[in-house]
């Protein structure tokens, strides 16, 4: 049946995960994350309780590798799962 590498999944995941909140960190970066973010509020008919704080680099980074690094976690642990049942 179908074997997954585990490694290159949680590569796979890491880097979509982690690339996802390197995007997000971006947008706060350049000013656009509230602007952004109040707008998807809006189309769901939902008053923004959120204010997105000015950027930190040190956050940011732990953001991206924090996020990274579970995404990478999770994707390692699915393929060891799908591996197991799909023998």
């Amino acid at each position: 049946m179908n074997q997954t590498h585990p490694n290159k999944v949680g590569l796979t995941f890491g880097a979509f995960l982690g690339g996802a909140h390197l995007l997000w960190a971006i947008l706060v970066l350049l000013g656009w994350a509230q602007p952004l973010f109040d707008f998807i509020f809006k189309i769901h008919m939902i008053e923004p309780p959120f204010i997105v704080a000015p950027f930190d680099v040190t956050l940011a980074t732990m953001l991206v590798v924090v996020t990274t690094v579970i995404g990478y976690i999770f994707g390692y642990v699915f393929a060891l799962v799908w591996n197991k049942f799909h023998k």
